[in-house]
């Protein structure tokens, strides 16, 4: 049965790879709002137009335009249902999504926290990077211990009031995202099996 789901989490909880795993397990569809203005900004539509517009200018996309893409991408519908990525991240976005769902005989079936020590987090990162530069690879620009923490507080910062809003509307569940990642994905599942 199709599940509508907000993963949250700060930067580097691991929210993109059980994104994925959930896409490959359950046929959901991953909604991010980078990734959906990008692909708006290039597709010809009249929004995508409007999109391009505003990041050409280098101006914030409203929420109006990110609600009217994510309205676009529930018509089309999935199989397993979405996975709200990096949306809402403000209580008027929470309330903005709310509406949208149930205008269109739609809910929320959970919220799920990946709850992380800070600390381990910034571990986390710092060897991600490491494991880069020995590879090879890129380091990714943020994968920095200032500029990771930087991110850490702008996340808490917006996201605090997000965790109240849906731990008081009873849909709020929280996964040890520290755990292995085998174990997080089971006790995701754990959540969805009951919502």
């Amino acid at each position: 049965m199709a599940k509508n789901i907000i993963l949250l989490g700060p930067p580097g909880a691991g929210k993109g790879t059980q994104a994925q795993r959930l896409v490959e397990s359950r046929g959901m569809v991953q909604l991010s709002t980078g990734d959906m203005l990008r692909a708006a900004k290039t597709s010809g539509t009249e929004m995508g137009k409007r999109v391009a517009e505003i990041m050409d200018k280098g101006q914030l996309v409203t929420d109006e335009i990110v609600i009217g893409l994510i309205e676009e991408k529930l018509t089309a519908g999935a199989p397993g249902g979405f996975i709200f990525d990096g949306f809402p991240r403000t209580l008027k976005q929470a309330d903005a999504l709310g509406d949208l769902l149930a205008r269109m005989g739609q809910k929320l079936d959970a919220v799920i926290e990946l709850v992380v020590d800070d600390e381990a987090l910034v571990g986390r990162i710092v060897k991600r990077a490491e494991e880069s530069r020995a590879a090879g690879q890129p380091v990714r620009a943020d994968d920095t211990p200032e500029v990771f923490a930087d991110r850490l507080r702008a996340y808490y910062k917006q996201t605090a009031p997000l965790l109240g809003y849906y731990y008081a509307k009873g849909g709020l569940a929280q996964v040890d995202g520290m755990a292995a990642m085998d174990a997080v994905a089971a006790s995701i599942a754990k959540v969805l099996d009951r919502a």
